[in-house]
């Protein structure tokens, strides 16, 4: 049983492998260029933000007030220019003050993983991220009324349940699913635009990686399972 799930696990590595061979090769190449991949531009206290970046950023001991927004947004184009003044606000903050409030945004469109693990589901969108802790903000969408929240009026906003938090067990789990589909798809566009296999054959590949995936889950649960019975 053993041996199986072995044998399981180095074929769903192989396959894994095979579909980002070339994002690791493109990576690589574009280092040895000089052009590695640009790091997150901050302008007057306003940081961009992703995936990559989010966790560390935020874990830094400030307050971060964080915008989700999309490019074809027109309300979000409309309070691009305020949102930096927003941002500019808060940097200028006498430095006596304790909470020291940092300004983040985050492309929803291009990050889906990060929008849906805040359920985002319209833009733009505030929170106001202090530690675990974060509110959602609803109230009007202009400058004073943003700076005064993140300075004063946050503490008359009940914070999100931690269950449903982006930092919760919901939030990771919306998370996770999102990032297992948005690989799943760009596994799917490697294999029929780079490869040039057929979509039933891709389609096929995926599914039997998936299939595989499952089984080795059944496969260490059982053994998991078995394990605890021989102890008891």
């Amino acid at each position: 049983m053993k041996q199986i799930a072995l044998l399981l696990i180095a074929a769903q590595f192989f396959i894994q492998g095979f579909c980002y061979a070339e994002e690791a090769e493109t990576k690589s190449s574009s280092a040895v260029n000089g052009s590695p991949v640009p790091a997150p531009k901050s302008t007057q206290n306003l940081f961009q933000l992703n995936s990559r970046n989010f966790d560390s950023s935020i874990s830094d001991g400030n307050v971060w007030l964080v915008e989700f927004y999309a490019p074809w947004c027109s309300h979000c184009m409309r309070f691009e220019k305020q949102y930096q003044q927003v941002a500019q606000k808060l940097n200028d903050l006498p430095e006596e003050k304790e909470r020291r409030v940092k300004v983040g945004k985050v492309d929803g469109a291009a990050e889906k993983a990060l929008a849906s693990r805040f359920s985002v589901r319209g833009y733009p969108v505030f929170f106001l991220v202090d530690g675990w802790t974060v509110r959602e903000y609803e109230g009007q969408r202009s400058v004073d009324a943003l700076v005064k929240f993140a300075t004063e009026d946050y503490e008359n906003v009940e914070p999100i349940a931690f269950i449903n938090s982006p930092f919760g067990p919901m939030g990771q789990l919306r998370s996770l699913l999102m990032s297992m589909g948005s690989r799943v798809l760009d596994s799917y566009d490697y294999l029929v635009e780079k490869k040039s296999l057929t979509p039933a054959i891709a389609s096929i590949v995926l599914g039997g990686a998936g299939i595989m995936m499952g089984v080795i889950v059944i496969i260490s649960v059982g053994l998991l399972l078995e394990s605890k019975l021989k102890k008891d």
